[in-house]
């Protein structure tokens, strides 16, 4: 293509043009392949072109594509709630449907606020959530999230965060503390922010429950959330959980919270939910708080045009009734022991490999120039955007990302391989990107 009138992220080029796609992986124009490694960004959790996802959005859109939800509701968009209620964590009675994971966000956030309004406490305005974290790029999202690098030239427009540490024990965990000391001790930093904030004041506090762009797959030491929770219900402030990444079985449970033993107020999710086959994304809400606004006001004072979009609700209904039905948790749970060997093989004594950390089939594998020291590398050399060309012009597709330490050092590669993922496919992923990996930094 010479030309282009497509806004591509990159503007000074034009990426291949996709033209295909089965199982696990891409193809392009050219006719080369791609091993979808990383989901696209841990969406295709199904890969692409499953026949039973596509046969529901032919049999859906033959029926009704779209109807405006200030008039009418459908029965896939019901059926998809029944759904998910059905398999949510205890206390869920409803989900709102939107379009997409920063969507999600937006509405648990006005969610929260509308909440207080409605039980007689307006005077909470203001949020806790943590550095190194991702929630999405609207500009409610993006102030709660703590990705320095998306929010540095937008941060006078973003509302005032406080933002407490990220649970990264690789980096923060002290000599001799334990994992549950160290949880105790960010539970106890929580506290204190809220109590500096005002108790009062604060609305919720916002996390993924496992951590992911921004500083690679963190996940959480145990007794955290717990721990978390305890503070939260102290102060009367919600605990509102971003699965939108780690969520919908991403983890080897349907949502990661279900290993940490807790249960938030809200929880939003996206990419698992519809498997990238349409735009879609959801909150879902305790029934205290829908009833709370049911007493008050009678309705959320939120809405988009393409909230439960019926195909969308088609796509993901079918995802999660396939994702039932094939037991694909249990393959995960299964598949992430091999995934896990696989990469411990090529990685754990790497020279330049910090650590490999992960749940189920979400992996993140940090890189460092000198490993006893946990050094990072110079940011000038990009070194996650060379493994990225390096894993790409072997036919693997990863998702890198630099500033995972502060916003400025730091390189890790995120893995989202569909949960669909062979054990052969799965060597491949582990084979290509230690090449890569190797590659990119043999270029000094």
């Amino acid at each position: 293509m010479s030309t282009t009138h497509v806004m591509h992220r990159h503007l000074h080029h034009t990426p291949p043009v996709a033209v295909g796609g089965q199982g696990v992986w891409l193809h392009d124009a050219a006719g080369r392949s791609y091993l979808d490694a990383s989901g696209g960004a841990a969406v295709s959790c199904l890969g692409h072109g499953h026949p039973d996802v596509l046969a529901a959005m032919h049999r859906q859109i033959d029926q009704l594509a779209y109807a405006h939800t200030s008039f009418f509701t459908t029965e896939v968009a019901e059926q998809l709630a029944e759904q998910l209620v059905r398999t949510a964590p205890a206390g869920m009675s409803h989900a709102y449907f939107v379009s997409g994971g920063s969507e999600a966000v937006e509405a648990a956030l006005k969610m929260a606020r509308q909440y207080y309004l409605e039980i007689g406490q307006p005077e909470r305005s203001h949020f806790i959530a943590r550095r190194q974290s991702y929630h999405g790029n609207t500009l409610g999202a993006l102030a709660v999230g703590g990705n320095e690098w998306r929010r540095r030239q937008f941060a006078p427009l973003l509302v005032d965060v406080t933002h407490v540490s990220p649970c990264y024990p690789y980096r923060d965990q002290q000599p001799g503390e334990t994992p549950e000391q160290y949880g105790q001790r960010l539970a106890r930093e929580l506290d204190e922010a809220i109590c500096r904030v005002g108790p009062g004041k604060v609305l919720g506090f916002v996390a993924e429950t496992v951590g992911g762009a921004t500083a690679g797959v963190l996940v959480p030491v145990p007794g955290y959330f717990k721990a978390v929770r305890e503070v939260c219900d102290r102060h009367g402030v919600l605990l509102i959980l971003d699965e939108v990444m780690c969520g919908m079985g991403r983890t080897g449970t349907l949502h990661a919270c279900q290993q940490d033993g807790v249960v938030p107020d809200l929880m939003t999710v996206a990419k698992g939910l519809g498997g990238g086959y349409q735009p879609i994304g959801a909150v879902l809400a305790q029934q205290r708080i829908v009833a709370a606004m049911s007493a008050g006001s009678g309705f959320f004072q939120h809405g988009h045009t393409y909230l439960g979009h019926a195909v969308a609700c088609a796509a993901a209904l079918a995802v999660q009734q396939v994702i039932e039905r094939d037991g694909l948790l249990q393959k995960v749970q299964r598949g992430a022991q091999v995934l896990q060997a696989l990469l411990a093989e090529r990685f754990a004594h790497h020279p330049h490999v910090g650590e490999v950390r992960g749940r189920g089939y979400f992996w993140g594998i940090e890189l460092v120039a000198e490993r006893a020291g946990k050094t990072p590398f110079d940011p000038a050399r990009r070194l996650h955007a060379r493994v990225r060309s390096e894993a790409f012009a072997r036919g693997l597709l990863v998702y890198p990302m630099g500033g995972t330490v502060d916003g400025r050092y730091g390189d890790h590669i995120l893995l989202a391989p569909p949960f669909i993922a062979t054990d052969d496919e799965l060597a491949l992923i582990a084979e290509r990107l230690a090449a890569a990996v190797d590659a990119a930094i043999a270029q000094g």
